[in-house]
């Protein structure tokens, strides 16, 4: 087994471990899985794969502390990787649901898709009550925004 199949390998073992009903087992193979999006090694294919498993396991699991592991290799891999909106949207369609710690990340991730999508979403939280949140908010929708202004300036 080479170093890449041995990095999927470990992906693989971790998604299987989530099942475990041991919350400190699963929060600490979700922090396995952040630190292999962490090392930018992973295929694009393979991030993503990663990644829709990680919004299902933020959105589903019952563990505050699991659902936090989830979202920051969720985050983790928005920073080494190109996500396309897809592979986070479910994220979108459940950001009432987070408490602000959790809705930080989720901001921050919907920002770095660079999908105009996005934008609605993230602008609703930009005076929110929590200080956090609001400063998340305002960081993604510059992303989002910079992002777009570039987009139209290649296009002129």
């Amino acid at each position: 087994m080479d170093g890449y199949q041995g990095l999927t390998a470990l992906i693989e073992s971790a998604r299987e471990e989530l099942n475990s009903s041991d919350v400190g087992r699963r929060d600490l193979r979700l922090e396995v899985v952040s630190d292999i999006l962490e090392t930018g090694r992973l295929a694009q294919n393979d991030a993503e794969r990663a990644a829709e498993r990680l919004v299902t396991v933020a959105l589903s699991d019952e563990g505050y502390a699991v659902r936090e592991s989830a979202l920051h290799a969720v985050s983790t891999a928005s920073t080494h990787y190109e996500l396309p909106y897809r592979v986070v949207e479910p994220l979108a369609a459940g950001v009432g649901g987070f408490e602000p710690l959790l809705l930080a990340y989720v901001l921050t991730v919907l920002g770095c898709t660079h999908d105009q999508a996005a934008l609605p979403i993230v602008e609703r939280f930009l005076h929110h009550p929590h200080s956090e949140v609001r400063r998340e908010a305002s960081e993604a929708v510059t992303e989002l925004r910079w992002h777009r202004e570039s987009a139209q300036d290649k296009t002129a």
